[in-house]
């Protein structure tokens, strides 16, 4: 398998939050560049170092760099997408610059190329009893199974539907449908959750992303899909510090998705309680095993009832009631 190096930008305070973050996003490797470490290294060295290499003496000025190695394919892509959405939200929050650009960048490689190689892994995937899940630039027979086509195309976005945490979450929502249900999608990514919940007979929807990319393409995922304008309301923004966003898709929704990281689901916990009404479903994923427990636990105690859980391979999605 191929792999792309991305390199993220920060400072030496943003380290070790940075990397908490990335391990919920499933990544467990990672090399650190930071100049405050390499000094004190170079202040302490004992004299077992006589020598040090002059390229290694550039790290003394470098900026604060984290690197990564995603895979060169759809489940890569995600990660990608992953990590741009958790650095916008620490933008966000971060009013003083204190963990620096947070950007993340490819290396030897341009973006446009990246994503358009990993195309070819991406194949019609057919999720659940009744989806079938297809990229814009595949064929697919049906062979008469009469699944419905969920077509994506997810540009930058995360949600090809390939990663674990979406079809876990697709798998637990076909259930959920019963017709003419309302849904809320936080953190919509490409939009295939709240797109595919249209398809098989939700009557509305509202998504909202903190990344403005993903936002507009869960808008043009939706028009391929051929769903009504005024059936699907996309926003742009982060519920949790813009409370005028969080008012204006204030509603008494039968089902929310979020498919984002643990410690996300767990600051909008309250946020789920306030929008869903009695006896709707509350469907969260994008949880690596590990912290499965912390955060089932935190929605219990904040008054959902637990239903359901998949697992599958180190990732979990739960449903719960209200």
């Amino acid at each position: 398998m191929e792999w792309t190096e991305v390199d993220i930008y920060t400072t030496t305070e943003g380290i070790e939050l940075i990397c908490s973050k990335l391990m919920d996003i499933g990544i467990k490797g990672f090399a650190i560049k930071d100049a405050d470490d390499f000094n004190e290294f170079l202040e302490n060295k004992n004299g077992q170092w006589d020598y040090i290499d002059e390229d290694l003496m550039g790290l003394s000025s470098c900026e604060t760099c984290i690197t990564v190695y995603l895979p060169d394919n759809s489940q890569g892509v995600d990660m990608l997408a992953s990590i741009r959405s958790m650095l916008a939200e620490m933008k966000s929050a971060d009013s003083e610059g204190a963990y620096g650009r947070l950007e993340a960048e490819l290396s030897s490689i341009r973006e446009e190329d990246w994503a358009n190689n990993w195309k070819q892994y991406f194949k019609p995937l057919k999720v659940g009893k009744k989806l079938v899940i297809k990229p814009s630039w595949e064929d697919y027979s049906d062979n008469g199974e009469n699944r419905t086509i969920l077509e994506i195309d997810p540009a930058s976005s995360f949600g090809t539907g390939q990663h674990h945490t979406t079809r876990l979450c697709l798998e637990l929502l076909e259930d959920c449908i019963k017709g003419g249900d309302k849904l809320l999608d936080l953190g919509c990514g490409s939009g295939i959750l709240s797109i595919g919940a249209l398809l098989l007979g939700a009557d509305s929807a509202v998504a909202v992303d903190i990344e403005q990319n993903a936002a507009a393409t869960a808008a043009e995922n939706a028009e391929k899909n051929n769903i009504p304008q005024d059936k699907y309301t996309v926003y742009f923004g982060n519920i949790l510090d813009d409370k005028a966003l969080a008012d204006k898709i204030d509603d008494d929704y039968d089902i929310i998705t979020a498919n984002i990281v643990a410690d996300v689901l767990i600051a909008m916990k309250e946020y789920f309680l306030r929008y869903l009404k009695k006896g709707g479903f509350l469907i969260v994923s994008g949880i690596i095993e590990e912290r499965m427990e912390e955060v089932l636990s935190a929605l219990e105690n904040t008054g959902f009832t637990r239903l359901d859980v998949n697992v599958k391979d180190g990732w979990a999605a739960a449903k719960f009631t209200k």
